[in-house]
C-alpha cells in the first residue's frame, strides 16, 4: 500500500456512512481522484485530520509564550483538492520520503518566531519541508521544545459511555488497573506501525515526541516515553483493527489504545467548529458529498502549559 493509500485508510469499525440509492458509479472515471476514492468516510476523516491539526497549532500560538509549526505532511498537503494531495503524496514517495516517519508539529519558544519563519521561508515555504533532508534543518530541530504526533476522533470525549469510569483489577492484566475490554471512552492512540519509527526520530534527534489526540470537544496528550511505558507494563493491550483504503485493500494493523487516566489533558473546546456540507463532483455531474469541520478554538490548558514551560527549562 502506498504512502496516498496509507494516509487515506479508514478503520473498518469507524465507517459509518453509506450512499444508498445509486447505480455503480465509475469511479475511475473522476477528475479528482483516480484511486476511486470509495465513500464519504475517507474524505471526511482526510478533513477532519487537518481540522484537528490545524486547531493544535492555533492553541498553541494563541498563549503568545510558544509557537507551532507542521512538520509533517498531512499538515501541510493541498486540502481543496484531492487529486493535487495525492499528487503530493506521489512526490514524497518519489523523493525517497514515504516512508519517514516525522512527527506533524514542531513547538517552539514564540521568540524565536521570527528565525524560525525567516528559515522556512528560505526552504520555499511550510509545503516544502517534508521533501527536504533533515540534515539541512538543523535549525529547526535545535530550536524545538517538544516535537507533537497528532491523532482525532470523531466523539464528544464527554458523552462517551465509559467517561469518568474507574480503572479497576482485570484477571486478564494479572490483576493490574484496567476497563473492560469494550469500553467506549477517550483514549490517546498510538499506532503500532508509528511507534518504532517514532522513537527512531526521537532518539535520532533529541527531541521528546507527544502524542496529542484531539476530541470534538477535548484534547488528550502523554510523551511517546509514557506510552511505551504502560505498554511494557502491561497496562495497555494492543487491540488489532482491519484499515480499509479507498481503492479497497485492507490491513490488520496494532494500535494501543491508551485511557485518558493515563494523559494529561491537553485542550477543551471555546468555540464548537461547525459541520459543513461539501462535495466532489466528476466531469459526468456525478456527486460524492461528505462533511468536514469549519472553524472552532481549543484553548490549552495549564498542563499541556507545564509541559512545553518544563521541556523549555531543560
Amino acid at each position: 500500500m502506498d504512502l496516498f493509500e496509507n494516509i487515506l485508510s479508514v478503520s473498518v469499525e469507524e465507517i459509518e456512512l453509506e450512499l444508498r440509492g445509486f447505480s455503480k458509479i465509475p469511479w475511475f472515471d473522476y477528475w479528482l481522484n483516480p484511486r476511486r476514492l470509495r465513500g464519504s468516510d475517507f474524505l471526511m476523516r482526510w478533513s477532519q485530520g487537518v481540522w484537528s491539526e490545524h486547531r493544535l497549532e492555533q492553541a498553541v500560538n494563541e498563549t503568545g509564550k510558544y509557537y507551532a509549526v507542521p512538520y509533517g505532511p498531512s499538515g501541510v498537503a493541498p486540502t481543496d483538492d484531492v487529486r493535487e494531495f495525492e499528487l503530493y503524496f506521489e512526490r514524497l514517495d518519489k523523493a525517497g520520503h514515504g516512508n519517514i516517519k516525522r512527527p506533524d508539529l514542531l513547538i517552539f519558544k514564540k521568540s524565536d518566531q521570527n528565525i524560525i519563519d525567516s528559515f522556512i521561508r528560505d526552504l520555499g515555504g511550510i509545503e516544502e519541508l517534508p521533501f527536504i533532508e533533515e540534515e539541512k534543518l538543523n535549525i529547526l530541530l535545535d530550536k524545538s521544545l517538544i516535537a507533537v504526533e497528532c491523532e482525532n476522533s470523531l466523539w464528544k470525549a464527554e458523552k462517551m459511555p465509559d467517561f469518568n469510569s474507574e480503572l479497576k483489577p482485570y484477571k486478564r492484566l494479572g490483576g493490574k488497573l484496567g476497563l473492560k475490554k469494550n469500553a467506549v471512552l477517550p483514549t490517546v492512540i498510538l499506532k503500532e506501525e508509528d511507534r518504532g519509527p517514532l522513537f527512531d526520530w526521537q532518539n535520532s534527534n533529541g527531541i521528546k515526541i507527544h502524542i496529542w489526540h484531539v476530541f470534538y470537544d477535548r484534547a488528550y496528550g502523554l510523551s511517546l516515553d509514557d506510552a511505551q511505558r504502560l505498554i511494557d507494563e502491561g497496562l495497555i493491550e494492543t487491540t488489532i483493527q482491519i484499515f480499509q483504503a479507498p481503492g479497497g485493500a485492507t490491513t490488520k494493523k496494532g494500535i494501543y489504545k491508551i485511557y485518558y487516566h493515563y494523559a494529561y489533558p491537553v485542550g477543551v473546546s471555546e468555540e464548537e467548529p461547525e459541520l459543513e456540507s461539501a462535495y466532489i463532483e466528476d466531469k459526468n455531474g456525478h456527486i460524492l458529498p461528505y462533511v468536514k469541520f469549519k472553524g472552532g478554538k481549543l484553548k490549552l490548558l495549564s498542563e499541556a502549559l507545564k509541559v512545553l514551560e518544563e521541556a523549555n527549562t531543560r
